[in-house]
Order: C-alpha cells, then sequence, then structure tokens
C-alpha cells in the first residue's frame, strides 16, 4: 500500500480530507507490532497448577459444637 493509497483509506474512513490526514503523518507499518516472538500466558491454567486455598485451613479439633 503506498502513501497516498493509505491517506485517502484514512480519509474515507474518518471523513477527513485527503490533505488532513496527509498533514497528520499516517504511516503503514512494516511489520507486525504484536509479534513479540513471545508465547502468549495461558492465565487458566498457571492459576490451576498453583495450589492456593481460598479459605485457611480449620483445626477441627477446635470446632465448638
Amino acid at each position: 500500500m503506498t502513501q497516498n493509497e493509505l491517506n485517502r483509506a484514512v480519509a474515507s474512513v474518518t471523513g477527513e480530507t485527503v490533505s488532513e490526514i496527509s498533514s497528520r503523518g499516517f504511516s503503514p507499518l512494516s511489520a507486525d507490532p504484536y509479534d513479540s516472538g513471545l508465547e502468549p500466558i495461558d492465565w487458566d491454567w498457571l492459576d490451576q497448577s498453583r495450589s492456593v486455598a481460598v479459605l485457611p485451613s480449620r483445626n477441627l479439633s477446635r470446632v465448638p459444637r
């Protein structure tokens, strides 16, 4: 995509003129900005792998009857 094509596409979506979009300095991205090379973290799996009690354990011998 050329700079002119990008400016026209942004202008058509935003309703601004092509010259206004051109003055704002939009530019095409050369690479995927979200590709960091790291694998995503599965937080559900990580939480399940931890053994953490929600409530502290009670000593049943001290429970009033």
